[in-house]
């Protein structure tokens, strides 16, 4: 009868990981494509200064923590043989967050509003244009983000919606020399930065077909319990 409970409280317990770990991947895929939406827009000339600078960050600081307890949720939800790669791409998803947290408070606490206040020049260091500081501190995030999904990829089994996800984060792992080259080469331009827009699709994607991951988890977790109760008295 113990053995029964530990087991019931067990199941429970994975439900509650996949519930979470469902919307907080959901929310991280959400954000992420109101961010690519913006970004295409200002690109486009659609949105201009402040409101495409505040739309982009805005949008691109409500990734990084729902993305990182949804990777935390996959670090629990994969079997025991698995976690070694999990606990590595949860380790890539702390050092993006961090980097691209501190990214887009900074500009949106301090570059933006100083620079609506004509006081640029005084905090230009922290402005983020090609090739500055936090230029280089947001590559270091996406990198970090394209490492924890290669990382993911090998926890991830080929069957179900489990294929598809591990296929987006193979994708979105595969983007990093790219970013790597727009971040980092020389001369930036619009054109080197749309090299790097399938990973709007990517990273997109790979949060989504997270979310799905979760919820066909959730699915096939759901007629054990009910099994369960049958068998109770």
């Amino acid at each position: 009868m113990q053995f029964h409970n530990i087991n019931k409280s067990d199941k429970n317990m994975a439900n509650d990981i996949n519930r979470i770990g469902f919307w907080t991947a959901l929310a991280a895929s959400i954000a992420s494509a109101l961010y690519s939406i913006v970004q295409l827009m200002q690109v486009a000339g659609v949105l201009k200064f402040p409101w495409d600078s505040i739309s982009i960050y805005s949008f691109s600081l409500l990734i990084p923590v729902p993305l990182l307890i949804a990777m935390l949720a996959l670090h629990y939800s994969v079997p025991q043989e698995k976690k070694f790669f999990t606990h590595g791409a949860l380790l890539f998803t702390v050092m993006y967050a961090t980097y691209v947290s501190l990214n887009y408070v900074v500009q949106l606490a301090t570059v933006i509003p100083n620079t609506l206040g004509g006081n640029w020049e005084s905090i230009r260091i922290l402005d983020q244009t090609p090739h500055s500081l936090f230029w280089d501190v947001d590559a270091l995030g996406y990198i970090s983000l394209g490492l924890a999904t290669l990382l993911a990829f090998f926890a991830l089994e080929k069957e179900g919606i489990s294929r598809w996800t591990r296929r987006f984060f193979l994708a979105n792992a595969l983007m990093n020399p790219v970013i790597a080259v727009v971040y980092f080469y020389p001369t930036f331009s619009y054109a080197l930065l749309m090299l790097a827009s399938p990973w709007l699709v990517t990273a997109t994607g790979s949060m989504l077909f997270l979310a799905l991951y979760f919820r066909e988890s959730g699915d096939d977790a759901g007629p054990g319990d009910e099994a369960e109760k049958e068998k109770q008295p």
